[in-house]
């Protein structure tokens, strides 16, 4: 075997550069740019007037309104019926995105039903309410239950609460704060308060101001408004101490629900283990 080295070869290189690229024509980067301020252009002009097509495009503030006139059209569908509203509630612990914070709004109607009419008196609700929220009620393995879209991405829902008590949920979603939610309750009280106060007196209750007073608006004109008191120191026999000022002939009487009406004002007593949530609402017109 030769030890020889062969000459006469070129030394190894790296390997070779990549070829350059086309360039792109001068009319086509034109064109791409012109696009560009073009699609942007679309954008804002959609964003700006385009109706929102998440419910991430709207924020609490927005909704407010819609979820205070929800609750006014629930309280006229009705009709004659003892609603009582239910004080706001804003959820702060849920999250739009894993890098945005957002909130709920759900405000809440109260509808006393005799035992046995709930369904009817849900479909009764549901039917009244307006054609475009597409309202129906369907039948559970958990009972009847309603529900609708008030628009904006709100949703309502309805269903039987407790013997004698239906509960409507008035319910936003997750979505941007904004500037908050600017509550519909500051309305003053009218003739609920007389109401309240004999309900509450004979109930061994004090007939100081009450605790809590909100209203919404109502489809036709006007507010629904309710106020509420809870007294702690129940009577012996409460249903039996309201008894007179249901005129004897109350609208519902269960052992957690008692309500009636009087002089135009809708009484309705919530007795619960400790306490008893005295409430009293004038309607909307239904």
């Amino acid at each position: 075997m030769s030890n020889a080295v062969h000459t006469g070869y070129p030394p190894p290189t790296g390997p070779r550069p990549p070829a350059a690229g086309p360039r792109w024509p001068r009319w086509l980067i034109a064109v791409t740019a012109v696009w560009a301020l073009l699609l942007a252009g679309l954008t804002w002009i959609s964003s700006d007037g385009d109706p929102p097509t998440v419910r991430e495009q709207r924020t609490l503030t927005q909704a407010g309104p819609v979820v205070d006139g929800a609750i006014g059209e629930i309280v006229a569908a009705a009709g004659g019926g003892v609603p009582a509203l239910v004080p706001p509630e804003v959820d702060r612990g849920c999250r739009i995105s894993p890098f945005a914070d957002g909130a709920t709004l759900t405000r809440a109607v109260d509808l006393a039903a005799p035992a046995g009419e709930e369904q009817a008196l849900l479909q009764q609700v549901a039917d009244r309410l307006p054609a475009r929220w597409r309202a129906g009620v369907r039948l559970t393995p958990d009972g009847p239950r309603l529900r609708g879209d008030a628009g904006e991405f709100v949703t309502v829902t309805g269903r039987p609460a407790t013997d004698g008590r239906i509960r409507f949920i008035v319910d936003t979603g997750c979505r941007p704060v904004g500037d908050d939610y600017d509550s519909a309750g500051s309305a003053q009280a009218g003739p609920e308060v007389g109401a309240l106060t004999e309900a509450v007196r004979a109930l061994n209750g004090s007939a100081g101001d009450p605790e809590w007073v909100g209203s919404a608006p109502c489809p036709d004109g006007g507010v629904t408004r309710t106020i509420r008191s809870v007294v702690d120191q129940l009577a012996t026999a409460p249903q039996a101490a309201l008894a007179p000022l249901a005129g004897g002939t109350p609208v519902v009487e269960t052992p957690q629900v008692y309500a009636y009406r009087r002089d135009g004002v809708a009484v309705l007593a919530d007795f619960q283990p400790e306490q008893v949530v005295v409430s009293a609402t004038t309607g909307c017109a239904g």
